[in-house]
């Protein structure tokens, strides 16, 4: 039998590789723009299953409404899932994540980010296709011989710290669950803000790492340290940032996630002001550039993520073991005691 599954929040770009392949699968798929939340999950009458992205709410009120509708499986289409009340799901609702699909993309768009804003390139390029050739205001540092500190060592950090060793950058890095035989170099986080001229972040969002990067951080890092964030928005306290930024203590930051960002990104807000003033005065600094949380955003990278989020419903239909099932004892406390064969409830 045909299953019929909703998406949520999606773009142009989430449907091709979801449809080049839908029918290997036999699912048929409904798309809708808005997000998902308590109000909108009213819209899933007659689904078998929901696809949810990473500023979806899917709080109690949404895990209700869909249970109410009969709904057993909730696919994130995302590695993170802090958007998500597991308590309220267990023993109601599935929820599947892709943990990863391309660790490539999102590291070497943090690195873009970096030469783009240290090399002046976006400037650069507004300035040159005025036929204005000066490069007054342009100079840079080199990467080479400056180190790089890690904040968080999975997979794509990993890959980021590759990419660094490339321009040969000295790496260090902290992780509370170091990756054995990785031959980086792991320091306290204290002495990873000392010694950094750039930081970067590729860490998941939980209760210890919100807003890592604070006040107190910025204060024991370098004078003109960049800041990099490519991960969750609430790892770094926006607000804090912002006067570091304007005190001249942070030279830079590069930004693709922001901690308020669920109603903004993946939007068109060109013709209208923009309510957040931090994130306003943010974009507005010359030494800060911001993206709407694009770094996953490469061919390959979607097409891993619509076979991964589309074998991870087809085991659920198919009453197999969910591979890549989250809990609330997994998310929250590391003890889930689930079996790659088994499902969490």
């Amino acid at each position: 039998m045909i299953k019929n599954i909703g998406f949520f929040d999606t773009k142009p770009y989430d449907k091709v590789w979801f449809d080049r392949l839908k029918d290997k699968y036999r699912f048929e798929f409904k798309y809708f723009e808005s997000k998902l939340n308590g109000d909108t999950a009213m819209m899933c009458s007659g689904l078998d299953g929901v696809v949810a992205f990473v500023n979806d709410v899917i709080d109690k009120k949404t895990i209700d409404v869909l249970n109410g509708f009969g709904i057993k499986i909730l696919a994130l289409r995302c590695a993170g899932y802090n958007n998500v009340d597991f308590k309220a799901a267990f023993d109601k609702i599935h929820v599947v994540r892709v943990p990863a699909y391309s660790p490539h993309a999102v590291a070497e768009h943090a690195m873009a980010l970096i030469l783009t804003l240290n090399r002046k390139i976006h400037r650069a390029y507004i300035r040159t296709r005025d036929f204005n050739f000066s490069i007054n205001g342009f100079t840079g540092f080199d990467l080479y011989g400056k180190t790089m500190g890690i904040i968080g060592t999975g997979k794509i950090g990993r890959v980021f710290a590759d990419i660094c060793k490339g321009f040969g950058m000295k790496v260090i890095a902290h992780d509370p669950f170091p990756a054995k035989d990785s031959g980086i170099e792991y320091v306290g986080l204290d002495e990873l803000f000392k010694q950094s001229d750039i930081i970067s972040l590729h860490a998941p969002l939980t209760r210890d790492t919100y807003h890592i990067i604070d006040r107190d951080a910025i204060g024991i890092m370098k004078d003109g340290a960049y800041i990099v964030n490519t991960s969750r928005g609430a790892l770094v306290d926006s607000e804090a940032l912002l006067e570091a930024i304007k005190d001249g203590k942070i030279g830079g930051a590069c930004l693709d996630v922001y901690e308020e960002e669920s109603d903004i990104f993946y939007e068109d807000y060109s013709n209208v002001v923009i309510k957040d003033d931090i994130l306003a005065r943010l974009i507005s600094m010359p030494n800060v550039i911001v993206t709407s949380h694009q770094a996953f955003l490469t061919d390959e990278a979607l097409k891993n993520i619509a076979e991964t989020t589309l074998e991870n419903l087809k085991e659920f239909f198919d009453g197999k073991g969910l591979t890549n099932e989250i809990c609330y004892r997994c998310a929250k406390y590391g003890n889930c005691t689930k079996k790659d064969n088994e499902r969490c409830f």
